[in-house]
Parts: structure tokens; sequence; C-alpha cells
């Protein structure tokens, strides 16, 4: 069901950690990776391709058009006693369960190949008003992992009462690789509910958390000059995809998803 297509060579990785950011609540998933993707100067690796994606096409600044995308980036650092990244960002999540399924296994096998065994996703919770201060929210496939974040500054533990079920890839890609023995971690950051907000602060918090983790030295200063940028070429595409996507969302038995990440 999920096509993958090489974009570049890999050489060996270094036990790489696969971040995932892909559009959701309040798009804070989406805004970390596009920007960790530009910021770091990651290499585009992979492409997936399904006959699930919708029936639609982009028209680029160019005049040209363009199937939705959906990526895999890569930044190395070079012998460095550190891992590997590798980025999952695009412009839309898989649409149905069978397909969604699908794509976290291709993703998974993907990860086994490539000697990695550590995955994180990332995304928001969404709340009725604008945080003032975004909090950040750890879960994972076990203790060890979770305790890896919490000992990091303003990440909450207790998330057992806050979020409902996580949907989405951020909630399903972490719940099958951990049955099969890969670990996880999921970060979820406070937003604003509305489909029009824009999660930037939510964001900034779950890129501070990743900077500490993994030394990346990132410039969030620099992510306020290229919001307008990311937005202008990536998050209207999420916004036109969202209402292509929503009659069928609507017709999922009124199940709860203010938690898609």
């Amino acid at each position: 069901m999920w096509e993958v297509v090489k974009e570049s060579k890999v050489s060996k990785l270094n036990q790489p950690v696969l971040i995932v950011g892909l559009p959701g609540i309040g798009n804070v998933g989406k805004l970390c990776g596009d920007f960790l993707v530009e910021e770091l100067k990651a290499k585009k690796i992979l492409s997936f391709f399904s006959y699930t994606l919708p029936q639609t096409v982009f028209v680029t600044e160019n005049n040209l058009i363009e199937l939705p995308r959906i990526e895999m980036y890569l930044k190395q650092f070079n012998g460095k006693a550190k891992n590997d990244l590798l980025f999952l960002v695009g412009d839309i999540q898989p649409m149905n369960e069978e397909s969604s399924h699908k794509f976290c296994q291709t993703m998974i096998t993907l990860l086994k190949e490539f000697e990695g065994n550590e995955i994180i996703t990332l995304g928001g919770i969404g709340q009725q008003n604008v945080p003032e201060k975004p909090k950040v929210y750890c879960t994972g496939t076990d203790k060890e992992t979770i305790k890896q974040f919490t000992k990091l500054p303003a990440v909450e533990e207790n998330i057992f009462g806050v979020v409902g079920p996580i949907m989405g890839i951020s909630g399903l890609l972490p719940g099958l690789a951990k049955r099969q023995g890969l670990t996880a971690a999921i970060l979820l950051a406070e937003t604003f509910g509305h489909p029009m907000y824009l999660g930037l602060p939510g964001a900034k918090e779950v890129l501070r958390v990743l900077n500490a983790k993994f030394s990346l030295n990132l410039d969030l200063q620099q992510m306020d000059k290229e919001i307008n940028r990311i937005e202008k070429e990536s998050l209207k595409r999420t916004k036109e995809l969202e209402k292509i996507m929503r009659p069928a969302n609507n017709q999922t038995s009124g199940r709860e998803t203010s938690y898609i990440g």
C-alpha cells in the first residue's frame, strides 16, 4: 500500500532516532519537524506514496502541480558521539485506519533496517483557550524512556487525565513500536484547539526539549523569523487538506478527534 522512493544514498547510521513531525492539532508536530529539517540542513533520503492519499494536487508558485508529500530526512553528525536523526515530515497523515497501520509498519521496518530502535513523535493537546505558557507532556512505551525526558526542564510526566486517546500517527506509531520491541516517546504541547490556530508557542517548547536532549544548538529566535515562510510554503497545504479530509473524519461514528497529534 505504501511505495518507498529512495531519494539519495544513505551510509551506515549511528543508532538513528526517528522524530515524527506530521500535521495535527495546532500543527505543533509539523512546525517542529519542518523547522528541524530546515535549521539542521537535513538531507532528503526517502519519499512515500500511496493510492490512499487524497485525490488532489497542489498548484505551486511556479504554476506546476504537485502531489501531497510525506518525506524522510536525515541529519548525520560526522561520527560524533551522538545519535543520527531521521525526520518524518509532510503535508498530511494517512487517511484511514488500514493505511495508517501499514504506514507505521513501513516506518518501523525502515528504522530497523537503519539499525535504530527509538522513535519520538510530536503533537499538540487541544485546549479551549490559548495557553499563556504551553506545557509539554511526555508519555511513552516504558518508564525509563519517559524519564529521559521528564528529567529535562519543563517536561510534565503526569499526563493521565490531561489527554484522551492519542490518535493518528503520533499515537499509533509508538503503540506498534512497543509491540515490536522498540522504544518510543510522545511529546505533546498544549495549544489552542481551533483549526485555524498555528501552535507556534507550543512548538517552540517542544523544540526546547529536543534541543536539550540532543544538544542541537538550535537558534529558536530564528523560528520566529522563519515562520512566515514555513506557513506560506507548507502550512497552507495542510489547511487545504484538512478541508478535504473533514467530511471523511465526520463519518467516524462521532469518535473524539481532538487528540490527533
